[in-house]
């Protein structure tokens, strides 16, 4: 069975804490040696809850995105420092590229540009938040570990809205699963990778 159920995982390995240092106790009055305790808290500590890494403050993403069958890819640019975050968008067999510019006041765009101008799309919208914070998994519900995509993954879930897959040993995302059943498949993160500024401009008819 590939999932890991980390509630008891955690159980065994504190009961097997507590054993150790009860069995080693063999200082004065029954009272383990410093050394003992220190061996028995390295046992605990290993198998405490795995918390998400945060997003670096500055990334670029390449996503295959699955909706049902429907296959995009998102380029995705990340860029706390300057409140924004740009996705790219390109259907399968599509010619045009949807572009989705978001920043952190809540104002969102949405555009393409390759119509030759008849057939170009534009529009704006203005949410009640920005853009997510580097820590916005803090909190998420721990899950256990299951192979996805080919690696094996700690899982989170994130107030009933999207399931985090995260690879063990690199602390890279690996999958995102959203509640609508769009599935995201990450095939790069280049972390300290940034657009340059001029790239971020939207189209002037949206001003």
């Amino acid at each position: 069975m590939e999932s890991e159920t980390v509630n008891w995982g955690c159980l065994f390995m504190t009961v097997v804490a507590f054993l150790l240092v009860s069995s080693l106790s063999r200082g004065e009055g029954g009272v383990p040696t410093k050394d003992e305790e220190a061996a028995a808290a390295a046992v605990t500590n290993s198998y405490t809850t795995p918390k998400p890494k945060p997003w670096p403050p500055q990334f670029h993403s390449v996503l295959v995105m699955n909706y049902s069958g429907e296959l995009q890819i998102i380029d995705l640019w990340y860029d706390w420092p300057n409140g924004r975050n740009f996705n790219i968008i390109r259907k399968q067999l599509g010619k045009q590229l949807l572009y989705d510019l978001e920043w952190n006041n809540g104002t969102s765009f949405f555009y393409t540009l390759d119509g030759g101008g008849d057939d170009d799309y534009c529009r704006s919208i203005q949410l009640e938040v920005g853009i997510l914070r580097p820590n916005w998994l803090d909190g998420a519900s721990y899950l256990g570990r299951q192979h996805v995509d080919g690696f094996l993954c700690n899982v989170w879930q994130k107030a009933d809205f999207i399931w985090y897959y995260e690879d063990v040993i690199t602390k890279t995302p690996v999958h995102w699963r959203f509640y609508t059943g769009r599935e995201a498949h990450v095939m790069t993160f280049e972390v300290g990778a940034a657009l340059e500024d001029s790239k971020w401009q939207a189209p002037p008819v949206l001003f």
